[in-house]
């Protein structure tokens, strides 16, 4: 989980310098989503005399990709599941922030869904940290079904932090 996790966030790091350079040539930045879930799954190689390739099968798998879709709707580069966080032998060396518990398509039960902002930028992961508090307070009251209050904490969340499209 730790090198899935610090391999994503160096992976986003490079995008952003490789970003630079496209912009530099007036071409359009890349943007990408990384969703990461740790659970047990079948590697293997398929294919014929002429044609192999290697693949994964599983349902870890599946729910990874799934993970990887809510990037789109949260705004964020990097979404890990609570297994994903269950296994980091130190999660608080990484910025991590939970955001959402949601079922997804394929999945009977619920699924925590954690942002790991370590890669945004400087003054953005500065602000996220600052926020962290009130967000995760308005989480949980928002999951209690105390939308007022939650409400509240995320409004206080967007005064910090504008562009948070998690809080929004």
């Amino acid at each position: 989980a730790n090198d899935a996790v610090t391999g994503s966030i160096d992976m986003l790091h490079t995008l952003t310098k490789y970003n630079v350079e496209l912009e530099a040539k007036n071409f359009k930045e890349i943007k990408i989503g990384i969703g990461l879930n740790t659970g047990p799954l079948m590697l293997g190689t398929i294919g014929g005399q002429h044609r192999m390739d290697g693949t994964v099968i599983a349902d870890a798998v599946n729910l990874a990709s799934r993970i990887e879709g809510l990037t789109k709707v949260y705004g964020t580069p990097l979404l890990i599941t609570e297994d994903t966080y269950m296994s980091l032998q130190e999660p608080s060396q990484y910025h991590i922030r939970v955001i959402d518990v949601v079922k997804v398509k394929g999945k009977t039960e619920l699924v925590t869904v954690y942002e790991v902002f370590d890669a945004n930028k400087p003054n953005v992961v500065a602000l996220k940290v600052e926020t962290q508090a009130d967000f995760e307070q308005g989480f949980v009251l928002y999951h209690s079904e105390e939308f007022d209050d939650a409400l509240d904490l995320f409004e206080t969340v967007l005064l910090a932090n504008p562009e948070d499209k998690v809080a929004q």
